[in-house]
């Protein structure tokens, strides 16, 4: 099982070669002892390892003569680009301190102790945790065979405050097909908000995948949001959105602590949404590592949930937590456990010379 760097050439193919950048950080041999954080290859939290754009990091290096200042006049401006670049108008556009902020917010705003929050199973968790903190209960119900959404049964759950919809989903990377979304949100009362997490819109190519913006037009209870975290490689800074409707941005708002972006990541967003060619090269390397990737581990024998996002999960056949553990003493770490898939393990997709390592220590484990 043991994969030599020669072997992992073969399998991976020509595909990433196409992906391959200057590496950031090296990738010694992996030993036996836990290795420094140095040595580490983080593949555990679904960044970006390319980093933001050029343009982004310059923009960012001219902000800190603006850093005396408050943020009003660089949230103007972004709000005027996001609107834009969406066809929408500025009072419909909500920026957060991550997309994460946009989250608890809509939890604070519609649920509580006679409103619940329906979510998938497994999916990002944030949501749960902040609806909690707001005395709701938390329904949870467990995707279907596909790994989809089971949208069925999410809009028919009753004293229903919110509805949460991850798409691409976090952790399996899977979709729920446009279809089955477009008929949750014809079927659910106007009176509850459905709030769709398209963080990872932009890796997602599937023809049965679309973004739900066009859709708040008709449907004002329709929440999109959306971060700076994932293609645009900004998660260290913290910025993300919310598109809804004039109303709901209003309510969302009004719960919003003042000032709550900073002039860093305003700068760096307001870059990155006109570097469209940062957003193509970051697409593109993603789908060249993770085919190859997934061709390697599916040489090996191990099954992989379809993913459009930027990570993957593997099916191991067994209990995931010692492997996890077992990882991290060969320097990687990869995505903690999810309770609803105990036989699954989540990894992001690095560079090149970081998937290298994944493997090579994978196969190592698993052995």
């Amino acid at each position: 099982m043991n994969l030599s760097r020669r072997a992992f050439a073969r399998v991976v193919g020509a595909g990433a070669a196409a992906a391959v950048l200057p590496p950031l950080v090296s990738v010694k041999p992996l030993l036996a002892a836990t290795p420094p954080a140095s040595d580490i290859v983080r593949l555990s939290a679904n960044e970006n390892p390319y980093g933001p754009s050029a343009a982004a990091i310059e923009a960012m290096k001219a902000a800190f003569a603006k850093a005396w200042r408050y943020p009003d006049e660089s949230q103007d401006e972004l709000i005027d680009t996001i609107a834009k670049s969406h066809s929408v108008s500025r009072d419909q556009v909500l920026l957060g301190d991550g997309s994460s902020e946009i989250l608890k917010l809509a939890a604070v705003c519609y649920t509580g102790p006679s409103r619940k929050v329906v979510m998938a199973s497994p999916t990002f968790e944030a949501i749960g945790t902040y609806a909690k903190a707001a005395g709701a209960e938390v329904v949870n119900v467990p995707l279907d065979s596909a790994f989809a959404h089971d949208v069925a049964k999410m809009g028919s759950v009753s004293e229903a405050g919110l509805l949460y919809i991850c798409n691409p989903n976090n952790p399996t990377g899977s979709i729920t097909p446009k279809e089955a979304v477009r008929s949750l949100i014809a079927s659910v009362p106007a009176s509850i908000p459905i709030l769709v997490d398209e963080a990872y819109f932009h890796y997602a190519v599937s023809g049965d995948y679309e973004s739900v913006l066009p859709a708040i037009a008709s449907h004002p209870n329709l929440i999109v949001a959306r971060t700076f975290s994932k293609i645009f490689g900004m998660a260290g800074l913290r910025c993300g959105y919310a598109i809804s409707s004039r109303e709901t941005i209003r309510t969302l708002g009004a719960q919003q602590a003042w000032d709550s972006m900073n002039v860093m990541a305003l700068a760096a967003a307001q870059a990155s949404m006109t570097d469209t060619h940062h957003v193509a090269e970051g697409h593109k390397r993603n789908a060249a590592t993770k085919a190859s990737v997934v061709a390697s581990l599916k040489k090996l024998g191990f099954e992989i949930i379809p993913s459009e996002a930027n990570f993957i999960m593997i099916d191991v056949r067994r209990d995931v937590r010692p492997l996890i553990g077992a990882m991290r003493t060969k320097g990687v770490h990869v995505g903690r456990l999810f309770p609803a898939l105990p036989h699954h393990m989540r990894v992001t997709i690095g560079r090149p010379d970081q998937m290298e390592a994944f493997v090579r220590a994978f196969s190592e484990v698993v052995a």
